[in-house]
């Protein structure tokens, strides 16, 4: 059998094959950041992909960076999240959600209200973001969360993870990468706290192993995943020595017996990331980053991973798990659509 149409489960999740739908911010949410009969288009026309990893939802209105990404902490997104879940869900998929809380990386411009843009220190995010006509512009300076903040925003999370469930969903996965809130606390560039959450890495990974354990304890450890990139510098993280922090935060991560690990492999010279995810994490493993038919199959092959993800190639082939199964060509994306246009660049791009 083709490795990559072996079922596998990850969790209590049980997906029929090993393609893994990557998040991908794409800036279609609609009033009040709720999902649209639109978006549940786009994620339904991908449903044959093992499992979707949604673009990353803001758990709370201090969470959001970008503009028109969509939150789990309203009314309204649980229901336009409903729709979207009930037709991925009616075509055979499974879709969990990605909470991504921004921290610093905000431009108060995105958000369309007033909230707190807060993070583990009062250390401005160093590169430039787009605001809502897509310009970059320099983030705004965040303010440092007060120790008895930290319980509050363990809630919020929690909470957002039962909407999610709430909301048909099959499960969440906590983004622990790309320099946002969760990363921020694990690296030293942006966490310079002197309590019991900064300094060592063993302080810096202490807050996002209790938001793992939080929605562990909310919807049950079987049904949450994490993301992580060792070696990423976007959002201006230090990218030195990635190992030293990553280490102990798996072997942390690894006593709560996880649904997965979702590991964008940067392919460091000086480090195997793989392989530190497989001396340290014993759950299942989903590696992503740049990946082909032939690689991805290798490295189910090789047994370095449970499961293997795609991003960019989803954007233009809604059904790419059998153009994958095919050895079909691929369409490639317009880029310039990425992140506008409605439906052009995002539901028009046509199956075989």
């Amino acid at each position: 059998m083709d490795g990559l149409f072996s079922p596998v489960k990850l969790g209590a999740i049980a997906l029929a094959n090993r393609i893994v739908m990557a998040p991908m911010t794409r800036d279609r949410a609609g009033p009040g950041d709720a999902p649209t009969p639109l978006m549940a288009e786009y994620y339904a026309q991908r449903a044959s992909a093992g499992m979707i990893v949604t673009e990353g939802v803001q758990p709370s209105p201090a969470g959001k960076g970008y503009w028109r990404t969509p939150g789990i902490h309203s009314q309204a997104q649980i229901e336009g999240w409903r729709q979207v879940a009930d037709a991925v869900h009616a075509r055979g998929g499974r879709i969990v959600m990605q909470l991504m809380h921004c921290g610093r990386v905000v431009v108060p411009a995105n958000r369309g209200f007033e909230a707190d843009i807060i993070a583990p220190s009062a250390l401005p995010c160093p590169v430039k973001v787009p605001g809502p006509d897509g310009t970059p512009v320099a983030p705004a300076m965040p303010r440092a969360l007060a120790l008895a903040e930290l319980p509050g925003l363990l809630e919020e999370y929690a909470q957002a993870a039962r909407n999610a469930i709430a909301a048909g969903l099959d499960g969440v996965e906590l983004h622990c990468a790309s320099g946002y809130l969760i990363n921020q606390f694990l690296n030293p560039a942006s966490n310079q706290r002197q309590d019991a959450y900064g300094g060592s890495a063993e302080n810096r990974i202490r807050f996002p192993v209790e938001v793992l354990a939080a929605l562990a304890g909310a919807i049950g450890a079987d049904r949450v995943g994490f993301r992580i990139s060792p070696g990423n510098p976007y959002n201006g993280m230090d990218v030195s020595a990635p190992e030293a922090t990553f280490v102990p935060f798996l072997r942390a991560a690894d006593k709560l017996g996880l649904a997965y690990l979702h590991i964008v492999d940067m392919a460091l010279p000086e480090l195997d990331t793989l392989a530190m995810a497989r001396a340290n994490f014993n759950g299942p493993v989903i590696t992503n980053n740049n990946l082909t038919a032939e690689s991805a199959r290798q490295l189910l092959d090789d047994g370095k991973a449970e499961a293997v993800s795609f991003g960019r190639a989803f954007i233009a082939n809604p059904d790419l798990a059998e153009r994958l199964r095919d050895n079909a060509p691929l369409a490639k994306p317009d880029f310039s659509l990425l992140y506008t246009g409605e439906e052009r660049g995002y539901t028009d791009y046509p199956p075989r």
